[in-house]
């Protein structure tokens, strides 16, 4: 099984020109250690528990399919019962004779000396009193690459241009889940993966940060003139990790926002006492999300502030220069699924639940009354219009958009009034982005494998192209976030990989956007950018495909993109 839950691109600009790789330094070697500690506790609790509650006759069990699994042990190790008539009566084993197979390699001479010609024995080293040396390498003829080519060739091989940018995919592939770190050419029509970065639990949401947090703010205090490469992951744990997008091969998160990040801090604290680990309590409170993160959203003129909403029915605001919560809220009776910042009033958040309503509330008035609109299930995503800040979008489980105006307010959910609603998927609308550059430009990405680009204009939303582009259920439609790659689409889904679609080559994209699209004489091809596959994987996938076709037969139809 391999998926990819979220995406979320990088602005161009943003990523080192070269990462670093991971230094464990004094510093990093006792955090580290410290949080592997914790991960320690966590396992033998299990272990315990595990232990506790195994039933006392196992371990007879397990003894006599020992005595059975004995014999047939026996047996494949080249040994032969001499009498196999009663399994209670004691088990003697006559070896084979193997003089034959081992005489050739005679082992009774093996430490015996080699001689040469001249009857001088043969060692490894025995001619090292003849083998010139070189003070300096540059001066051995036979050393072709000198100390520092190798190093220039590996950071060379991770440098990151300032025409690239980069694309962060949260993926699970059996049982292991980690971040993919890609980085898209588009010049070169090329997506490459970049390095990637080991999770502990299933990723259900990633935020870019365009600020240091954790140990590589500690030198620098946080200012709105910093700029740095961050990530927030949400996963099924209750916890926020974030990492360091130019740091390679980093073992442990930069910061942790959560019960675990607190212990840690807690162990870390100089002159604490040592005090028994408290186990990760499930009832909701103001210090941490108890249940699984389904959504983070960075506030960008805020820069230090990441809201977060959860499982357990809370909305948290986090500050990131202390890693703290600074203020929970509960607005929803159910899971909060998806949040999201305004545009221009800096401290609104916009919110979405499986309680089926939608909530605007001003962070900063936690016990005032919050303007509230109602859907017809279960809320799937929502989005302020970034060209229209009057106006948000609502996608739901029953595969509808909605499209409100924050004027009006309805007295209940219940009469709720969209300025537009649009059936567009029969399925769940699992992912929806809104284009930053071209207005009107929206897609959807539904379970039942569809991608859908729509054009919005006054009198109401236009389907331009429906594709299915192999990506399985679409689980992350993004559209890029600079203006020189701005008809660029990120998407991914339920088999594990990402496509890169350069919406303005499709022809229907030209025809609906022509006054935003370069004019291109001639037929232009599509562009559709993936991961470049190695030639023996690809041998073994196709032979897979063509052996599960031969079995399906007719019984399956082919499937064809709709343009």
């Amino acid at each position: 099984m391999s998926m990819i839950t979220a995406t979320v691109w990088v602005p161009r600009g943003y990523a080192a020109t070269f990462p670093t790789k991971y230094d464990v330094d004094e510093y990093e070697l006792a955090r580290i250690s410290k949080l592997a500690k914790l991960k320690l506790d966590d396992a033998n609790e299990d272990l315990d528990h595990a232990k506790a509650g195994k039933e006392d006759g196992a371990a007879t069990d397990d003894e006599t399919d020992n005595e059975d699994n004995g014999v047939k042990l026996a047996q494949s190790n080249g040994w032969v019962r001499s009498d196999a008539s009663n399994i209670q009566d004691e088990l003697t084993f006559a070896p084979r004779d193997a003089d034959d197979d081992l005489r050739e390699y005679d082992l009774d001479h093996y430490d015996s000396d080699v001689v040469d010609e001249d009857g001088e024995p043969m060692a490894m080293f025995g001619n090292a009193k003849s083998l010139a040396y070189h003070v300096s390498n540059a001066d051995d003829p036979y050393i072709t690459m000198q100390e520092n080519e190798e190093e220039d060739e590996e950071r060379e091989e991770l440098q990151i241009l300032a025409t690239d940018n980069l694309v962060v995919a949260a993926k699970v592939e059996d049982e292991v889940a980690y971040l993919e770190v890609y980085v898209y050419e588009d010049e070169a029509d090329n997506l490459y993966v970049h390095h990637d970065i080991m999770l502990p639990a299933i990723p259900l949401c990633v935020e870019w940060l365009d600020i240091a947090v954790g140990k590589s703010s500690l030198d620098q205090p946080l200012d709105q003139f910093s700029k740095a490469n961050f990530v927030a992951v949400g996963t099924f744990d209750p916890d926020i990790e974030i990492w360091d997008l130019d740091t390679v091969d980093c073992m442990y998160p930069n910061a942790i926002l959560g019960q675990a990040g607190e212990d840690g801090k807690s162990e870390a604290e100089p002159g604490s006492k040592k005090k028994k680990k408290r186990k990760r309590s499930k009832k909701v409170n103001d210090d941490y999300h108890v249940d699984a993160v389904l959504s983070l959203a960075a506030n960008r003129n805020h820069r230090t502030l990441l809201a977060s909403s959860s499982a357990d029915k809370t909305v948290k605001l986090w500050d990131l220069s202390t890693t703290k919560c600074a203020k929970s809220y509960s607005y929803h009776t159910d899971k909060v699924c998806s949040i999201t910042w305004h545009p221009k009033e800096t401290t609104v958040l916009l919110s979405g639940s499986y309680d089926r309503t939608v909530v605007a509330a001003d962070m900063r008035a936690p016990n005032a009354k919050a303007p509230r609109w109602g859907v017809e299930s279960d809320v799937e995503t929502v989005r302020w219009d970034p060209h229209d800040a009057k106006y948000f979008y609502v996608t739901t489980e029953n595969g509808v958009i909605h499209y409100h105006d924050t004027r009006a307010v309805p007295s209940m959910p219940e009469k709720s009034t969209p300025v537009w609603k649009l059936q567009a998927h029969d399925e769940s609308i699992s992912s929806f982005d809104i284009n930053p550059v071209i207005p009107g430009f929206l897609v959807t990405g539904s379970t039942d494998k569809e991608i859908k680009l729509w054009n919005v204009q006054p009198s109401g939303p236009s389907m331009v192209v429906s594709r299915n582009l192999g990506v399985g259920k679409v689980f992350s439609t993004t559209f890029a976030p600079d203006a020189e790659v701005g008809f660029r689409l990120a998407v991914a889904g339920s088999k594990g990989a990402v496509q890169v679609w350069d919406t303005s080559t499709n022809a229907a994209v030209r025809r609906a956007f022509a006054n935003r699209v370069a004019p291109l004489g001639g037929e232009v091809e599509e562009r559709l950018i993936a991961v470049a596959e190695d030639s023996s994987d690809s041998e073994d996938e196709e032979d897979t495909e063509s052996g599960a076709e031969a079995k399906q037969g007719e019984s399956e139809g082919d499937s064809m993109d709709e343009d």
